[in-house]
């Protein structure tokens, strides 16, 4: 890890100008590590009354360990962070690396919970929208177009996992370093990274995908090159419309090509 993550995170006094409750040290380089790995199983606790609470604080022990020496402290930094939060579990790492970045700095606990409450709204819809709305299907749309222009199948699994997860770990990495850089001005930065442009192009490949994949099934599965120059110039048509018009119709036409290919699907084990 670089950037923010290269170095510690230096903690601050305590607010209330009492017995310090922090070591007065910084974070070091592997407890950030470790919180970062952690939140790979945020949702490993979800329920309905905190959500997504318990895996926050149990991805942010390691951070809180080394800033509360005192036993009594500790143990009431982690349970404020048990209170209810939410968010998509890969853009949370936003809130945990600015969280980290606020307890290093003596934030006094009415502060961080303000910055838990206040972020975790735009996470959860921006993450909803670039990932499980648009990247999981955009991906999984790649995997199929790939199989049913001909290739193996463990090709299109491979890829599938392959190009999935690049994007899946990437954004994890860069939402906790942002985080960490930013602290409670993640809101300037999320607003610079601009993730909603990245999600409508993103739609639009996906889109484009998506022709394709509807072009490839009309060649009957043998693959573009078996189908003939009639077939192969429909697949590509169908491969444009998605790409300049699919977008606008983003939903349904996924739902219209999930229905075709089970119809299709259906009715070739019927034969």
């Amino acid at each position: 890890m670089s950037g923010a993550m290269d170095g510690d995170v230096k903690s601050g006094a305590s607010p209330t100008g009492t017995a310090p409750v922090r070591s007065g040290r910084g974070v070091p380089r592997s407890a950030l590590a470790s919180a970062f790995a952690r939140s790979f199983l945020i949702q490993g606790s979800w329920n309905y009354r905190n959500m997504l609470g318990a895996g926050f604080a149990y991805a942010l022990l390691p951070v809180l360990r080394r800033l509360y020496t005192e036993p009594a402290a500790r143990d009431a930094s982690v349970a404020r962070h048990l209170e209810l939060f939410n968010a998509h579990p890969y853009l949370a790492n936003v809130a945990l690396g600015g969280v980290v970045r606020l307890e290093a700095e003596g934030a006094d606990p009415e502060t961080v919970r303000r910055f838990k409450v206040a972020v975790r709204g735009p996470l959860g819809g921006l993450g909803d929208r670039l990932v499980w709305a648009t990247w999981l299907p955009g991906v999984s749309l790649l995997a199929l177009t790939l199989y049913w222009i001909g290739l193996p199948g463990w090709v299109s699994v491979v890829a599938f996992l392959v190009v999935y997860n690049v994007g899946h770990v990437g954004l994890r990495l860069w939402a906790f370093r942002i985080g960490l850089a930013e602290g409670r001005e993640i809101g300037t930065r999320l607003a610079t990274a601009d993730l909603s442009g990245s999600t409508s192009r993103l739609q639009k490949l996906a889109a484009f995908l998506l022709g394709a994949l509807v072009g490839a099934v009309l060649t009957g599965g043998q693959g573009l090159g078996a189908a003939g120059p009639t077939w192969i110039v429909l697949a590509m048509v169908a491969a444009l419309a998605g790409l300049f018009v699919g977008h606008r119709a983003w939903r349904p036409a996924a739902v219209t090509v999930v229905l075709a290919v089970g119809g299709l699907s259906a009715l070739g084990l019927l034969r």
